[in-house]
């Protein structure tokens, strides 16, 4: 028996991370949630030097001065930049062993459940060289359903809807593991582009992301609301290169995502379409939950209700549902044993 099995709590530790297009997050055993941070690293363009990760990294990204380029290393859920994921592993990786007198690391990261063979490989090898020394992978529709509290090791089925920056995932579990799943690379982002895309087309008027998003979550809804709401915005002129202000209603936000939701609609069905008889019947019952960033949209719920006939319910805190279940994957023994071999 090695020192690290005789004395677990003192020589080592387990973190689980939810390595999102969008965010990271952080879940240390013992202590919980202790990072959310953007996934954004900023570096110089010539010396290829990291200058910031995270929050400080994604506030550089709204000026970038000359020479100095921030990127988002994290796409449609998966490492689109290696090199630049292992800095960002390693910044996240390093700050939550910073007090701890831990030797030996166990790193659990969720992904999509739609990821490839060498897209594991790369999420692992990069967790490695960032200072892990055991790492395990979780699906992430499997650890959103944990972190909302779902019955995921019970024989009736379960259903999750996870819209998080990059994917959209769908499952239904059962027995611990999952029945039928699609991974689908319409989410956060891809809503905030449809409404930069809107902009453009409709007012010639050139947004950031940054504003996209707060169009999304101030005024964005799925169905319509009883009184429509307005927002003042501002940007480029298409044409002129000069700034100009607008103001927008949530109707006209609304149907530039409604595409979107058309897209998620459909792996919804889909992914229904493949349950037996009797699992369809459970989940007539028992309904979806759904999670991410995207389940804080007006009306989602009610939007995939009307569409698929199953009740649809808001998970009560969305926005850590996967990195929660990251954190029940190290904190449930039983459970750590069950999926050992992932």
């Amino acid at each position: 028996m090695s020192i690290f099995s005789r004395f677990p709590g003192i020589f080592s530790t387990s973190i689980g991370i939810d390595l999102g297009t969008a965010n990271v997050l952080v879940y240390v055993k013992g202590r919980g949630i202790i990072m959310d941070e953007p996934s954004y690293v900023a570096m110089n363009k010539e010396t290829k030097a990291i200058l910031a990760v995270g929050s400080d990294a994604k506030r550089m990204a709204t000026v970038v001065p000359e020479g100095l380029e921030v990127i988002r290393p994290m796409k449609e859920g998966v490492i689109a930049d290696y090199e630049i994921s292992e800095h960002m592993l390693r910044y996240f990786i390093g700050k939550a062993a910073r007090h701890s007198l831990l030797t030996h690391l166990t790193v659990v990261i969720a992904v999509p459940y739609g990821i490839n063979r060498l897209q594991r490989r790369a999420v692992e090898e990069s967790a490695y060289r960032a200072g892990a020394q055991n790492v395990r992978i979780i699906f992430e529709p499997i650890a959103s359903a944990l972190g909302v509290g779902l019955p995921v090791g019970e024989p009736e089925a379960s259903m999750i809807v996870d819209i998080g920056g990059g994917t959209t995932e769908v499952a239904v579990l059962s027995l611990g593991g999952i029945v039928a799943a699609k991974s689908l690379n319409v989410a956060g982002d891809e809503l905030e582009r449809a409404i930069i895309e809107y902009i453009k087309t409709s007012y010639d008027l050139v947004i950031s992301e940054r504003t996209a998003e707060e169009l999304k979550k101030a005024i964005g809804s799925a169905v319509p609301l009883r009184q429509e709401m307005m927002m003042d915005i501002k940007g480029r002129d298409l044409f002129g290169g000069l700034p100009r202000a607008l103001t927008v209603n949530s109707e006209e936000i609304r149907n530039a995502m409604l595409p979107c939701f058309s897209k998620m609609e459909a792996a919804i069905c889909d992914t229904l379409s493949r349950c037996t008889p009797e699992i369809s019947g459970n989940l007539y019952d028992r309904g979806a939950v759904l999670a991410g960033g995207g389940a804080l949209i007006r009306g989602l719920d009610v939007y995939f209700a009307e569409k698929t006939g199953l009740p649809f319910f808001v998970a009560e805190d969305p926005l850590h549902a996967v990195v929660n279940g990251t954190g029940i994957s190290i904190e449930d023994d039983n459970w750590n044993k069950m999926h050992r071999r992932d």
